[in-house]
């Protein structure tokens, strides 16, 4: 186990998190062997949702231009029927785990199905279909686990999870060390400021083992 952890907490069709994929899989790579990475799902509240289509495209052209896309983010996938409550591209992301598949594979499939295709991944069969064609996991065995009572549970867990550390934006990025130090980002989607934080942690873990080494444990009084 690394002495740094890493935890990106998102949601599958939060745009935010979509930009910021591109810092996390940059952190992966620099930080290889020596940090520990790790993804969780918060779902996001109904209110967090746009209430319309035009809304959405709204956002989206904020965030884009934000970002310097040279392509606009696709809102197909929104149903106002739904009124913000879209589980199912979350519990397939999640049910993923229960077939060996703990990468990032399967929910950017779902992702890019959503912001970049425009499919309506609020529909579990669509979103099943999207995520069976992404790792080749039969699609029956796959929708029987993302509807099943345990990747809910796990789902609502990590979702409390983020709640706890007194944030509402996402993405958002946790780093702890194994000296106690913990480093909290909310709504960051750019490598530099995680990297340096990274870097800080690692820098103070090793300094901690070395110090171990010459002295030993704190002796008694």
């Amino acid at each position: 186990m690394a002495d740094v952890t890493l935890t990106y907490y998102l949601e599958v069709l939060s745009s935010w998190c979509h930009w910021a994929e591109p810092a996390w899989a940059e952190l992966k790579t620099r930080f290889v062997g020596r940090v520990q990475f790790d993804w969780k799902i918060a779902l996001m509240n109904p209110g967090d949702y746009p209430v319309s289509r035009a809304q959405c495209d709204w956002f989206y052209r904020r965030s884009g231009m934000i970002m310097r896309s040279p392509t606009m983010l696709n809102s197909g996938w929104f149903e106002p029927e739904r009124k913000g409550v879209y589980l199912a591209p979350n519990l397939v992301a999640e049910a993923g785990r229960d077939f060996g598949i703990t990468d990032d594979r399967l929910r950017l499939a779902l992702t890019a199905a959503a912001e970049r295709d425009g499919r309506k991944l609020g529909d579990m069969a669509e979103a099943v279909a999207v995520g069976a064609a992404a790792t080749g996991v039969d699609p029956a065995k796959l929708r029987a686990r993302a509807e099943s009572p345990e990747v809910k549970a796990r789902v609502d867990a990590s979702t409390a999870e983020f709640h706890a550390h007194q944030i509402s934006q996402r993405p958002a990025f946790v780093l702890t060390d194994v000296i106690g130090d913990k480093a909290v980002f909310s709504g960051l989607v750019r490598a530099e400021p995680l990297a340096a934080a990274l870097e800080a942690m690692l820098a103070d873990t090793a300094a901690y083992a070395s110090h171990a080494a010459h002295f030993g444990q704190l002796p008694p009084v």
